[in-house]
């Protein structure tokens, strides 16, 4: 769900409807989409990223896939909330959303992100995570698909 702040110390939130969160990350392998990099070329092709407007509860869904890992980084999902074209005013909020490292080497020991190696990663080797991820870990909930 996607609050707003109100009040100058921002104790207590309402819900921030109306506005666009996307999401992207990298795939199993460690590949996004639309880059070019020194490994792979994905320029035109488009996967793992999208975009919801939040209902008037503030809240957005997406289904996808369990992020991947590259070298430098520990695992995961790039988010962007913004007000909607047209809405009065402007907001814009990047970060990124992650996850305990033992649920990623739970994950990340089969098919098909085994095929990446073992993790270098750890949430608290990532420089960005250091500056205050641990305030954005996803808590994934089993269920009889995977993770909600």
């Amino acid at each position: 769900m996607i609050k707003s702040g109100s009040g100058p110390q921002y104790g207590q939130c309402d819900p921030l409807s109306g506005a666009q969160v996307d999401i992207w990350h990298c795939d199993a392998l460690g590949i996004y989409s639309d880059v070019k990099d020194p490994s792979f070329n994905t320029i035109g092709k488009k996967f793992l990223r999208g975009y919801q407007i939040t209902d008037a509860q503030g809240t957005a869904k997406f289904l996808t896939i369990y992020p991947g890992w590259y070298a430098g980084r520990t695992v995961h999902i790039h988010i962007k909330v913004r007000l909607a074209p047209g809405s009065k005013g402007t907001f814009e909020f990047t970060s990124q959303m992650y996850f305990e490292d033992s649920l990623s080497d739970h994950i990340h020991a089969g098919a098909p992100y085994a095929g990446n190696g073992k993790r270098t990663g750890r949430n608290q080797d990532d420089r960005i995570f250091r500056s205050g991820g641990e305030q954005l870990i996803l808590t994934p909930t089993p269920t009889a698909n995977g993770y909600a």
